[in-house]
């Protein structure tokens, strides 16, 4: 009985903490979100298409994507079929799409 006890315990602590990374992962304040909507507003940019590229957060973008810089954010954005996606530059995945 006391096995059992120890591996749900430590499986307990295992999945709490990989859910703990993947919400540490993506954190973007609502300050942080304001400073984005409005430097993308007055930095327009050209939509580019990526064929074969869902705009899903967790999808990585090609090498061949040109990332843009929003100033005290550390994340980049780009638009991508006529909609903002906000991208870590460390993993080129989508943190969010905006509409």
């Amino acid at each position: 009985m006391r096995m059992h006890l120890t591996s749900a315990a430590a499986a307990l602590v295992l999945f709490a903490g990989v859910g703990a990374v993947a919400a540490e992962e993506v954190v973007i304040t609502p300050e942080q979100d304001t400073v984005v909507r409005e430097y993308v507003k007055k930095q327009p940019l050209a939509s580019v298409k990526i064929p074969g590229v869902e705009l899903n957060v967790g999808t990585a973008l090609p090498d061949t994507v040109e990332l843009h810089e929003v100033p005290n954010v550390k994340y980049r954005y780009v638009v991508v079929d006529k909609h903002t996606v906000l991208v870590d530059p460390g993993t080129r995945k989508i943190v969010k799409v905006y509409d």
